[in-house]
């Protein structure tokens, strides 16, 4: 059977010498079933015993076996409990050729079965079943005769994973897919990521955004929301990862906040990741909207990407992280507008001319396959209707009542809360919780 879209070949051994047993070790993981072909000769006649075994080759008494074989004229059939290999068929001098599905191979929570078809032109053809009762995982594959006499010189054995029920390399996270080229692990919630084997991997980490400023009251606008840290290898080196765990910290956005007393936006939370062999790679927070925290108006907060400035003259957008965002905008006493946050790919607007900083733009990684922007900052306000937008990747815009919040799982920062001289309290738009991103070649 030749290798194609549907079976991968993975091993194969033609004996050029006569052998007692042919051994397959170190079987990749990442598939759920495989297909094996054997056409083999000996120079005896017996059943032919498959065993199978993590790290080791399991010769115990945890099988079971169910047979069925017929001639053309008579047919028969036994089941054997307990036994100590998985009988796949029989096999003499002339050519016996077997074809074996093996279920579930990989999987660490059942046990294993084996479907033989099986057939010999001087003996008989078969079916059998068997069953490894045990669940760990398939790494080794034994093929003996029941007689232990040599496999002779031109006997084939090959081993396929089938392609359509591939699995991936590693576990973990909230959607797992493959773009053809890649395995790719997006997590929207913390949790871990756990390897197989050794793998080299990309990385996109991207922190909660920051909320925007809340209802500045009666005389000020309030600064837009900081994109969270935006931290990626994609364009620069990717990391070494071992067969271990790995933890996944995804934060969350800041929170909305109501009202003046204070109304100061809120910073996101970090994301992480981190484990044996690497550097924690963490992006920072974004900053929350500047305004009023007793007894001022305030400057935008620093984080990942800063904070966009409340409005009032003199006031400045929160700072940067290095590498991992933009700082916020700049605040002014004209019709005391806002400042817009920071995004990773731009800094956040400042105010001008009474008009509101919008929020600065975020940054487009194809590391799923596809080109998606994240982390934009959120819009600053003003005390009049005008509103600043969201910067592009998610950033929420400014409201002349209530903020936007950012999209979910872009980190990007949320709209400032407007605000009118006679009107009501206002709520600002909360931040976007962050994403972690792993991608490792298929």
């Amino acid at each position: 059977m030749s290798a194609g879209k549907t079976y991968i070949k993975i091993a194969s051994q033609t004996l050029t010498s006569g052998q007692v047993e042919v051994l397959f070790q170190n079987i990749p993981q990442n598939y759920t079933d495989l297909l094996i072909v054997v056409s083999a000769t000996e120079n005896n006649s017996d059943g032919m015993d498959m065993r199978v075994g993590n790290n080791s080759i399991d010769s115990s008494s945890n099988y079971s076996v169910t047979w069925f074989r017929g001639n053309g004229s008579a047919a028969s059939s036994y089941r054997v409990l307990n036994y100590s290999s998985m009988e796949v068929g029989n096999v003499n001098s002339t050519v016996s050729n077997f074809i074996i599905n093996l279920n579930n191979y990989s999987n660490t929570t059942t046990f294993k079965t084996a479907i033989s078809r099986s057939n010999n032109t001087t003996q008989f053809a078969a079916t059998t079943v068997s069953c490894w009762r045990n669940t760990s995982a398939i790494n080794q594959i034994s093929f003996k005769n029941g007689s232990y006499v040599n496999h002779l010189p031109s006997s084939t054995f090959t081993i396929y994973g089938i392609e359509c029920a591939k699995n991936p390399y590693a576990e973990g996270g909230d959607k797992v897919y493959s773009t053809g080229t890649h395995w790719v692990h997006e997590f929207y919630n913390s949790g871990l990521f756990v390897p197989r084997q050794s793998l080299t991997a990309d990385y996109l980490v991207i922190a909660g955004g920051g909320s925007g400023g809340g209802n500045g009251g009666s005389s000020r606008g309030a600064g837009g929301g900081g994109a969270g840290g935006y931290l990626t290898s994609i364009g620069g080196s990717s990391i070494s990862l071992s067969a271990s765990g790995y933890t996944v910290v995804v934060g969350a956005g800041g929170a909305a906040t109501t009202g003046e007393y204070p109304g100061v936006g809120k910073n996101g939370t970090n994301s992480s990741f981190s484990g044996l062999g690497i550097s924690t790679i963490t992006a920072i927070g974004g900053g929350g909207g500047g305004a009023y925290l007793a007894p001022n108006y305030t400057n935008g907060f620093s984080g990942g990407s800063g904070g966009g400035a409340s409005g009032q003259g003199g006031l400045t957008g929160g700072a940067a992280t290095s590498g991992q965002g933009n700082a916020g905008g700049n605040g002014e006493e004209t019709n005391f507008a806002a400042g817009g946050g920071g995004g990773a790919g731009s800094a956040g607007g400042n105010a001008s001319g009474g008009v509101p900083g919008n929020g600065g733009s975020g940054l487009a990684s194809s590391i799923t396959g596809v080109s998606t922007t994240r982390a934009g900052g959120g819009g600053g306000s003003t005390r009049s209707a005008s509103s600043g937008s969201g910067g592009s990747g998610g950033g929420g815009a400014a409201g002349s009542g209530n903020g936007t919040n950012a999209t979910a799982n872009t980190g990007s920062g949320g709209g400032a809360a407007g605000t009118t001289t006679s009107g009501p309290l206002t709520t600002s738009g909360s931040g976007g919780s962050g994403i972690v991103i792993v991608r490792y070649p298929v």
